[in-house]
């Protein structure tokens, strides 16, 4: 594995040197170009104003979580931490495997039983439906790296973790986020579904359930459903799906960085910095959210789907098609991703592929 590992990186670097590429950040690969307004169309201002309620809210949410923390550690039983650790490990599977990786990425299709179970599971993470979300998600994927991404990582991490949640968005932004193609999802009878009955399935998945569950069942106090089970859980989920924009501020290369030896471009054969390789090729279903590649508890779900047949058409991207876009990104001069891209549509991966780590 190492030997084959070796020579995927002398190959990297060779393509490199034909290429010619700089040893700076490489986020440049993936960064879009923001097209030039057309003549005669008024200009949009870009600046963002601030959402009070949200400030208000997120304000709110933290300090009544710093009581819940003191129940769960110190207060609460047993039986209300665990069901605190299903329904937040439950709520970020549904945003990670469902509305990242499913819907707004199609890294792989699901049967009608799963793709309504992983609804289920993202309403219960609270953060909005899945239309919007992946609405605003493919919208930070379309503008990556720009003044117009609103999770721009350039910012650095608390603007691309926190304070753009706090923002409304520019008139700018809004005019660009009605070129979003969401047609897919509009053909999607379970998103439109929770699209349209959002608040009364919020109400009862994300609040009557949960809170409830403790008062009835084991009999915990109401403080210790409201706030560790109300506030903390949401909490928790909330930052867990905010990683999701701004991981690349902690798992990816910062401006100025480089990786050994002399150039970044090795890192899309051996898929390190993941962030990178995920705005590259978004739609492989190994990329993890939180800074892994082939490995993680979603990624293992998303296997296990398969091998019951509840997920098909897994899509990811070998190690040789990497090097064949390489390649024909050294001899052609076109863009790598546009290569890389090309080079998918012509693999052919083995039936059984998901049962085997790279």
């Amino acid at each position: 594995m190492y030997n084959d590992l070796s020579r995927s990186c002398a190959l990297s670097l060779c393509c490199v040197h034909r290429l010619r590429l700089p040893a700076s950040n490489i986020s440049k690969m993936v960064e879009v170009k923001e097209a030039a307004p057309v003549a005669g169309e008024p200009k949009l201002s870009k600046s963002r104003e601030a959402n009070w309620p949200a400030v208000l809210f997120f304000i709110h949410i933290h300090l009544l979580s710093l009581y819940g923390t003191y129940l769960l550690f110190f207060e609460v039983k047993m039986m209300t931490a665990l069901f605190f650790i299903v329904l937040t490990s439950v709520a970020l599977l549904g945003m990670t495997t469902g509305a990242h990786r499913l819907w707004a990425h199609q890294t792989y299709q699901a049967s009608t039983g799963l793709r309504i179970t992983l609804m289920l599971f993202q309403t219960l993470a609270g953060v909005g439906s899945i239309y919007d979300w992946v609405k605003y998600h493919r919208f930070h994927h379309a503008h990556f790296a720009t003044d117009v991404d609103p999770y721009d990582y350039n910012q650095g991490f608390i603007h691309s973790h926190f304070l753009t949640r706090l923002r409304k968005l520019s008139p700018h932004q809004e005019k660009l986020m009605e070129s979003i193609d969401m047609s897919d999802l509009e053909k999607d009878s379970v998103v439109m579904f929770q699209k349209r009955l959002y608040w009364g399935l919020y109400a009862i998945i994300f609040l009557l359930l949960p809170l409830n569950a403790p008062l009835e069942y084991w009999d915990d106090s109401i403080l210790a459903s409201a706030f560790v089970i109300g506030f903390l859980r949401y909490l928790v989920v909330l930052h867990g799906t905010w990683l999701i924009e701004s991981a690349i501020s902690v798992w990816g290369l910062k401006p100025g960085e480089k990786s050994p030896p002399d150039s970044n471009t090795v890192f899309i054969l051996t898929k390190t910095f993941w962030p990178h390789y995920h705005y590259l090729v978004p739609y492989d279903y190994k990329s993890g959210e939180y800074g892994t590649y082939d490995s993680g508890c979603s990624t293992a779900f998303i296997r296990v789907w398969a091998a019951l047949g509840l997920a098909t058409k897994l899509r990811t991207v070998e190690t040789v098609t990497i090097q064949k876009a390489l390649a024909d990104a050294a001899r052609s001069k076109k863009d790598l991703k546009t290569c890389i891209d090309a080079a998918v549509n012509h693999q052919q991966l083995p039936a059984d592929h998901y049962l085997k780590r790279a």
